[in-house]
């Protein structure tokens, strides 16, 4: 359908009242959570021929994070949407006082390729369970997965009520011309600033996440065995193909030895001697991606790995020693198996060297030392994180998930998922039985009475 047209429907659906009301959210949700149950491996499949993503973390990262999401909201969604009193004030008493929830209207979703059935979904169950419309626009570098979501919601779902467009960069442009009533965006940080630009033409709000140099830090006081087995883990998820998945590590210098072993032994564990022929390993999405990343082992020493089949789009766990800071490695966000290891000696030479690069999606720290945990902590500015742990954060609902800076804005998971796609709109209501005449004019002798009420 024409982008144009499609937009007009959503909007005259959305006047109907057709997604107000709480009984509807609810049923919308109920029934999201049936198609993804019955169509759960053709999401898997899709994904497989995508970038041979294996069945467990395709259920562990998208499908069951989904599952969670609509839970959360099918429990909670009747206490969202009631009134919430708040206290009045002196200069209006005698008042009632309180803030609802309204959904903006009809909203558009740009969902990225990394995780292509989580983040075109889960800001869905966000913005239905807000009572909104909702054009969803699947990444087309995940081509057979952007398939399967069009075919499988328009099977279920009415196009005036949740659409799916799929296409190019031709179908984005023509959709941010469009006057939706709000956009979420998950991508990249060069993306993010057209987003932003084109939702600025019609004054639309927005959630941008985006991405960043997520550091994670070691020190000397760190389990580095179960440091090293984490970090691993969440680095090459996906085939490191992860937002806030640790981008580089930041290693105390007389820890970086015994790391570097453990980080080795943890791949071997997991992939075996040859990740290449491990079906728990993914691949990269495309050949573009592929060339980038290669680019990247021309740099420093790879201490372990460096591997790949370009017919194969493969690039093994590769860890990266003997990298200067300036390296292009360190400039942009990697998005691949590639995990740079620099040493510090002082905690305070770690906090510069974070804080000179743009503020990061996520932040990681390894450590017994309270005292350090509390000195990262505050130094640094990041969307989110965690202690002594990587990614995880992210399956906690009660946890907002979103950057900062260049990292996006906006956040969502849980009720804040709600909260973005809802217009907190303030009343107050008062009585006509009593009106006290202290505002009207004329105000002579009523100045030094306002300034005692207002000062």
């Amino acid at each position: 359908m024409n982008p144009v047209e499609l937009v007009k429907r959503q909007k005259a659906y959305f006047r109907s009242g057709a997604t107000k009301s709480v009984e509807f959210r609810m049923k919308q949700l109920e029934l999201l959570k049936e198609v993804i149950t019955k169509h759960e491996q053709d999401f898997v499949d899709a994904i497989y021929k995508d970038f041979r993503k294996p069945e467990f973390e395709t259920y562990a990262t998208e499908i069951g994070i989904i599952h969670d999401e609509i839970n959360y909201a099918l429990k909670n969604l009747e206490n969202w949407t009631k009134k919430q009193r708040v206290s009045g004030s002196l200069v209006n008493f005698p008042s009632k006082n309180y803030t609802v929830a309204e959904p903006y209207g009809s909203v558009l979703i740009i969902a990225p390729w990394n995780y292509p059935v989580q983040l075109a979904l889960l800001p869905v169950v966000g913005a239905v369970a807000a009572g909104n419309t909702v054009v969803i626009k699947p990444s087309e570098l995940t081509p057979n997965t952007s398939s399967a979501i069009a075919g499988i919601m328009s099977t279920y779902f009415q196009d005036k009520f949740i659409a799916v467009a799929e296409g190019g960069v031709e179908v984005n442009q023509k959709l941010l011309e469009q006057e939706f009533d709000y956009i979420f965006f998950t991508g990249s940080t060069r993306v993010g600033k057209i987003v932003m630009k084109a939702a600025a033409e019609h004054l639309t709000p927005v959630t941008l996440e985006l991405g960043g140099k997520s550091p994670c830090i070691v020190d000397k006081s760190a389990n580095l065995e179960i440091s090293a087995r984490r970090i691993a883990w969440g680095k090459f998820l996906n085939a490191g193909q992860t937002c806030v998945a640790p981008d580089y590590i930041l290693v105390q210098e007389h820890s970086k030895d015994d790391l570097l072993k453990h980080l080795k032994s943890a791949i071997r564990d997991f992939y075996g001697e040859d990740p290449g022929e491990s079906p728990d390993y993914p691949r990269i999405v495309n050949e573009d991606h592929f060339n980038r990343l290669m680019s990247y082992l021309k740099e420093g020493s790879v201490f372990y790995g460096g591997q790949s089949d370009k017919k194969e789009r493969y690039i093994s766990p590769t860890i990266l020693t003997d990298i200067e800071p300036n390296a292009a490695v360190m400039e942009e966000e990697i998005f691949g198996p590639i995990l740079p290891v620099l040493t510090f000696k002082e905690i305070e030479e770690a906090i510069d060297i974070i804080n000179k690069k743009p503020k990061p999606l996520a932040f990681y720290v390894f450590t017994e030392d309270d005292k350090n945990e509390s000195l990262l902590m505050e130094s640094c500015s990041f969307g989110g994180g965690a202690v002594n742990d990587v990614v995880a954060h992210l399956g906690n609902p009660n946890l907002p998930f979103g950057g900062i800076g260049n990292s996006g804005m906006g956040a969502y998971h849980g009720k804040t998922s709600f909260d973005t796609f809802s217009h907190t709109k303030s009343i107050m209501k008062k009585t006509s039985w009593l009106d006290i005449p202290f505002r009207y004019a004329p105000y002579e002798g009523k100045l030094k009475w306002i300034k005692k009420i207002l000062k």
